[in-house]
C-alpha cells in the first residue's frame, strides 16, 4: 500500500497528469493526425499508465524505467501478447518523449524497454493435393512461352524448397560470375542463399521436365538480344520476363498468386509458402528433421533444431523417396558427388 506521503503525491500531480494526457493526445491529433480509432486506443493505453501509476503512488513524470518494466511483466503474466504489450510501450514511448521535449522529464523511462520476443509462426503450407495442383496447372488459352517459365519456376519452388532470391538468381548456364544455376545432367539445383553461402539439392523429375520445357522456348523472346546488349547479366538469368530481363522477386510472386487463383485455391500463394510446403511435405513423409535442414540450407539450429552434416547422396535418397514431385527421377542422371551442405543459411 502507498504510504500517505505517496498517496498525497498521487493526489497532487492527478489532475496535472490528467492535463498532460490531453494535451498530448491533442498533439498526436493535430501533428500526426492519428486516426480516430487510433487515438482511442491511445488514449486507453495512457489511462492504464495513469492508473499503474497512480497504484504506485507516483506522478507520470516521476515513473522510472523499473517501473515500466514491471508493469510490463504484469501485462504479460496476465496473459496480454507480445505484440499487443509491443503497441502499449510504443505508445508511452512516444508519450515520454514528448514530455522530454517540453522539458518535463530528465529521460525516457520507456526508452529502452521492449516487449517479450513474440513467437514467429511459420508460413502456412499447401496441403499435398494443393501443391500438386499448383504444380500441374496448365492453362490452355495462356501465351506457351509464359506458360512453360511458370510452370518451371512453380516446380523449382516446390521441388527444391528455393527462397525466391535464390530462383530469380538462377542463370542458365554456370559461370565464375553465376549466383547460382542448374546442372540438368545431375540433376542438381547449386544456389546461393542468405550470407553467400551456396548449397546444392537435388531436382525432381517432373522440376526437371518443366525446366528443360522452359529451356527449349527461352530464346524465342523477341527482347531477348536487346537485352543481351543492353543487360548482358540479367539476360544471362535462367528466369527472364517479356522484356529478355532477368524476373525480379516481385514478378514471381505475382504469377505465383494469379496461378494459385487459377488452380482454385483457397489460400493466396507467395513463394515462401511453396518453400514451407517443400520442407512440411519431406518432412511428414520421411520424418527427416536434418534432411530438411540442409535441404533448405538453414544454419540457425532453432530453425531445424537439428545440426549436422550429410553428404548429397544420402539427400538425394531422402528427397526421392519423400517429396510427392521427386518419385522416379530416373536411372539416367549420373550419381550425384558427395557435397557439404554445412552453411549458415536462415529460412
Amino acid at each position: 500500500m502507498a504510504t500517505s506521503s505517496a498517496a498525497a503525491a498521487a493526489a497532487a500531480g492527478l489532475p496535472a497528469d490528467a492535463g498532460r494526457i490531453e494535451q498530448y493526445l491533442e498533439h498526436v491529433r493535430v501533428e500526426r493526425r492519428l486516426a480516430p480509432r487510433t487515438l482511442e486506443l491511445y488514449a486507453a493505453h495512457l489511462a492504464t499508465l495513469g492508473e499503474r501509476a497512480g497504484e504506485a503512488g507516483l506522478p507520470l513524470a516521476q515513473v522510472q524505467t523499473a517501473h515500466i518494466r514491471r508493469w510490463m511483466a504484469q501485462m504479460h503474466g496476465a496473459g496480454r501478447e507480445p505484440r499487443g504489450i509491443a503497441l502499449v510501450l510504443s505508445c508511452w514511448r512516444s508519450f515520454y518523449r514528448w514530455l522530454g521535449q517540453q522539458g518535463a522529464i530528465p529521460a525516457n523511462p520507456v526508452q529502452d524497454v521492449h516487449a517479450p520476443k513474440a513467437g514467429r509462426p511459420l508460413p502456412k503450407a499447401l496441403s499435398v493435393d494443393d501443391a500438386v495442383r499448383l504444380a500441374e496447372l496448365r492453362r490452355d488459352q495462356a501465351d506457351p512461352w509464359t506458360e512453360a517459365r511458370d510452370a518451371a519456376l512453380v516446380e523449382l519452388l516446390y521441388s527444391c524448397g528455393l527462397r525466391v532470391s535464390e530462383l530469380v538468381g538462377l542463370d542458365l548456364h554456370a559461370g565464375k560470375d553465376a549466383r547460382g544455376w542448374l546442372d540438368l545432367d545431375s540433376a542438381e539445383a547449386h544456389v546461393l542463399g542468405k550470407g553467400g553461402k551456396r548449397r546444392s539439392v537435388p531436382i525432381g523429375r517432373q522440376a526437371l521436365a518443366a525446366v528443360r520445357a522452359w529451356v527449349g522456348v527461352r530464346d524465342t523472346c523477341p527482347a531477348l538480344p536487346a537485352a543481351q546488349l543492353r543487360d548482358p547479366a540479367g539476360a544471362a538469368a535462367l528466369f527472364i520476363g517479356v522484356r529478355g530481363s532477368r524476373l525480379t522477386p516481385q514478378a514471381v510472386w505475382a504469377q505465383l498468386r494469379r496461378r494459385g487463383q487459377q488452380a482454385g485455391l483457397a489460400a493466396p500463394v507467395h513463394p515462401h509458402m511453396l518453400r514451407h510446403s517443400f520442407a512440411s511435405h519431406v518432412l511428414q513423409s520421411s520424418g527427416g528433421v536434418r534432411a530438411r535442414r540442409a535441404l533448405l540450407g538453414h544454419a540457425n539450429i532453432g530453425t531445424t533444431q537439428i545440426y549436422t552434416r550429410l553428404d548429397f547422396q544420402h539427400l538425394a535418397r531422402v528427397y526421392d523417396a519423400a517429396h510427392p514431385r521427386a518419385h522416379l527421377r530416373g536411372d539416367t542422371a549420373a550419381a550425384p558427388p558427395a557435397t557439404d551442405t554445412h552453411t549458415k543459411n536462415k529460412s
